[in-house]
C-alpha cells in the first residue's frame, strides 16, 4: 500500500511541475518585489495554514509578510491594507466565499490582491488583479476530498516565492542571522570560534626547540589534548597531539621524549582563523567520518591565538 501511495504522490505532483505557468510565477514575483508595504496573506481551512507558513517563511528570509484569517479581516483587521499593500488569497477551489467577500474591501482600500488557487477559472481568479495557478491532478485522499496534494503543491509554490523573493533582494547569511538570534540555527550563524577557543595564559603553548619530556606538564596541565607549537613572535609553526604522543612512544620508545618539538610537530596541521563561525570549525572537523579532528588551532595572521575543542563546539550546542 505504501509503495502504492508514494508512486501515486509522484504521479501528483509531476503534474504540478510539468504544468506550472512559469510566466504566472515571475509576475507574482515582480508584484511582490514591487510591494511597498506587506504582503498579507490569507485563506480558510488547510489552505490557511499554509498561507500562515508561507508569511512566516516569507519573514524570516527578508520579506515583509503577514498572515490574519479571514475572520479577522471583517471584524477590524481589513485596516492594515492600503495601497501600498499586496492582499495574496490562497484556496483550492477559488470560489471559497468567505475569501470572495473580502475581495471588495481590499480594493476599496486601494490594496492590489493575487489570488493563488488551483483553478483558473474560479471567480476568485477572476476578481483578483492577477492570479496563479496551481495544477494538481487529484488529491490523494482516496475519495478525492482532503486537502493532500492541493496543500502539498501550495507549500511547494509558497517557499519557491519566499526563496526567489530572498535572492532578488540579495539576501545574505548575515541577514539571516539577525532573524534568527536564537536558537541551533542562531548559533551556527552567530557564534564563532573566539567564544568557544581556550586563549591566552591557557593555550598550551611549546616551542620548536623544546624537548618532548620538558612540554609534557604543560600538554598535561592544559588539558586540551595538543600543543600548538609557535615561535618567539607566537607564529603558529604546528602542532603536536594526544595521538602524536602515543604513537611516538609506541615507534620510537622512551628515547623520544629527548627530541625537540620541530622534530616531532605535524607542521601541516589545519587551523582556522579568528572569527570564524564555530559551526564552521565544526563542518571541517567532521570532513573524514574515518579521521575526525578533535581540535584546531585559531590563527590571526598566522599567529597563535587560540585553540577550539569539538567538545567545547557539541556543548555550545552545535552539534
Amino acid at each position: 500500500m505504501l509503495s502504492e501511495l508514494l508512486q501515486e504522490q509522484r504521479r501528483y505532483l509531476a503534474e504540478y511541475f510539468d504544468r506550472l505557468d512559469l510566466a504566472q510565477v515571475e509576475r507574482a514575483v515582480a508584484e511582490c518585489l514591487n510591494t511597498q508595504g506587506l504582503i498579507v496573506f490569507t485563506g480558510v481551512g488547510k489552505s490557511g495554514i499554509i498561507a500562515e507558513k508561507i508569511a512566516m517563511t516569507m519573514i524570516s528570509t527578508g520579506t515583509k509578510a503577514l498572515y490574519l484569517p479571514p475572520t479577522n479581516f471583517l471584524h477590524g483587521d481589513i485596516g492594515i491594507l492600503s495601497e501600498n499593500e499586496l492582499f495574496v488569497i490562497i484556496s483550492r477551489s477559488g470560489e471559497t466565499e468567505e475569501l470572495l467577500n473580502l475581495v471588495p474591501f481590499a480594493k476599496r482600500r486601494g490594496a492590489r490582491s493575487m489570488a493563488i488557487v488551483s483553478n483558473p477559472q474560479s471567480h476568485l481568479a477572476k476578481c483578483c488583479d492577477l492570479f496563479v495557478n496551481l495544477p494538481f491532478e487529484k488529491e490523494l485522499c482516496p475519495f478525492d476530498l482532503a486537502p493532500t496534494t492541493s496543500t502539498a503543491v501550495q507549500l511547494l509554490f509558497g517557499d519557491m516565492l519566499a526563496i526567489a523573493l530572498m535572492r532578488s533582494k540579495g539576501f545574505n547569511l548575515s541577514a539571516y542571522a539577525l532573524n534568527h538570534p536564537s536558537g541551533a540555527i542562531g548559533k551556527k550563524m552567530t557564534v564563532t570560534v573566539d567564544e568557544l577557543m581556550v586563549k591566552d595564559e591557557r593555550m598550551p603553548i611549546a616551542k620548536p626547540n623544546d624537548a618532548l619530556i620538558d612540554v609534557l606538564v604543560e600538554l598535561s596541565n592544559k588539558k586540551c589534548g595538543a600543543l600548538m607549537i609557535v615561535d618567539d613572535h607566537q607564529n603558529f609553526l604546528g602542532i603536536f597531539t594526544d595521538g602524536d604522543l602515543r604513537r611516538s612512544l609506541q615507534s620510537q620508545g622512551s628515547g623520544v621524549l629527548e627530541k625537540k618539538m620541530k622534530d616531532l610537530m605535524s607542521a601541516n596541521a589545519l587551523t582556522i582563523e579568528k572569527g570564524t563561525l564555530a559551526w564552521d570549525a565544526l563542518k571541517i572537523m567532521q570532513k573524514d567520518p574515518k579521521k575526525l579532528i578533535m581540535m584546531l588551532p585559531v590563527l590571526d595572521q598566522g599567529k597563535a591565538v587560540g585553540i577550539v575543542h569539538m567538545h567545547e563546539i557539541i556543548q555550545a550546542g552545535l552539534a
